[in-house]
């Protein structure tokens, strides 16, 4: 299918983007041994009790997500076995991803400006933290680690239509730059790549990594009854706010991973960008007359103050 985001022949995917002046980007330092890739020239050596926490990371995964995780993402986390202990090897992982879908996963420092983020998502690199967290971390990371990266999304990079959309976002972002609509396209990747829910024939499961390398939100986004679930439509998505450090107020759920691509590739993104205004729409609790709503959430843990407050997450 051709890519509607960005007409082809008109931009040079092979070169990382520039970035507009008037566009905001998150003032990230480049450490110095780096080159503007920011790609690290190996993945490092982890110690045995680092080893021992992407063990322990597993199981406690392994324990919740069987029945709530997308039958894709199950079925890459055993094609791919990153069960067999310690942290995978980015090399020996990326060859077998390579003859599955084409794709690679490649080390970095830490969170990368956005546009070198899009220029390796469009080649079909997915970067992945270079470290793993702490046992004092042990159950939330405030910046993603190797375990989120890894076993969060790389499954299902597996998948070959997802695979084909992660790519097309990574090319979206050369427009969401010249527009100014940064915001707007995070918000897709977060209601989809992170926290992104799909109907299956038992019911809605989780395909998001923030859900997925979690397991409190593993639990919450597919059966407790605070949250809203609404079909995901994708101007809509763009202008809904989002919270980072907490449990999502609203889902958005897809039925297929084809719709998915559909409904990114063939909406015209140029009308899309100007239309919206810089800043969002919708809050992250707003349910709208024109949504399709599997579930309207009753909001409880998020107006008893969410996890700061102590709410338990029903």
């Amino acid at each position: 299918m051709e890519s509607l985001l960005i007409k082809p022949g008109a931009v040079d995917f092979s070169v990382i983007p520039d970035v507009p002046a008037d566009t905001f980007v998150a003032p990230l330092v480049r450490p110095g041994h780096l080159g503007e890739d920011w790609l690290e020239p190996q993945q490092r050596r982890y110690t045995s009790e680092e080893h021992a926490i992407w063990d322990d990371l597993f199981a406690q995964q392994m324990d919740v997500l069987p029945g709530r995780a997308a039958s894709s993402f199950m079925a890459g986390l055993d094609r791919l076995d990153l069960g067999r202990g310690g942290v995978p090897d980015f090399g020996s992982l990326s060859e077998e991803l390579q003859a599955i879908t084409g794709w690679s996963v490649v080390p970095v420092p830490m969170l990368i400006p956005d546009h070198v983020f899009f220029f390796h998502l469009a080649n079909r690199r997915f970067p992945a933290g270079n470290f793993i967290r702490s046992r004092e971390e042990f159950h939330y990371i405030s910046e993603p680690d190797v375990f989120h990266d890894v076993f969060g999304h790389v499954p299902m990079l597996t998948d070959p239509v997802y695979a084909d959309y992660m790519q097309e976002y990574g090319r979206a972002g050369w427009k969401a730059l010249a527009y100014n609509r940064l915001k707007a396209l995070s918000a897709l990747y977060w209601y989809t790549v992170e926290f992104g829910l799909i109907r299956e024939a038992d019911g809605i499961k989780a395909y998001g990594a923030g859900i997925l390398s979690g397991p409190l939100e593993a639990v919450f986004s597919v059966e407790a009854q605070s949250p809203n679930r609404v079909h995901l439509e994708v101007d809509r998505v763009m202008r809904t706010d989002y919270v980072i450090s907490d449990m999502q107020p609203t889902y958005f759920v897809i039925d297929s991973f084809e719709e998915l691509f559909r409904k990114t590739v063939e909406r015209n993104f140029d009308d899309l960008y100007r239309a919206l205004t810089p800043g969002f729409t919708y809050s992250n609790q707003a349910v709208l007359g024109g949504d399709k709503v599997y579930h309207l959430g009753t909001q409880e843990y998020a107006n008893r103050g969410g996890k700061g407050s102590g709410a338990r997450p029903v």
